[in-house]
């Protein structure tokens, strides 16, 4: 398999997780505002908002790898 074949290989997977992840956090979101409209406000909906923003820190990782595989890609 060539060089370039690979990244594209790596970048599509990227895209996967990062849309995984995207729904994931939609998700997540949508739990809270139900827990936060039924006045259901304990350690479920607090633990929510951690992974809420844990899961935005992967997010950002996940851009990052695709933004320097596109790099590399260009250099290729």
């Amino acid at each position: 398999m060539a060089k370039i074949d690979e990244i594209k290989e790596i970048l599509n997977t990227l895209r996967i997780w990062l849309s995984l992840t995207i729904g994931l956090i939609v998700f997540v979101i949508g739990g809270m505002i139900k827990r936060y409209d039924s006045n259901k406000i304990d350690w479920i909906f607090y633990s929510g908002a951690f992974l809420f923003f844990i899961l935005l820190f992967v997010v950002l990782l996940i851009i990052i790898k695709i933004s320097s595989k596109t790099k590399e890609i260009k250099d290729l």
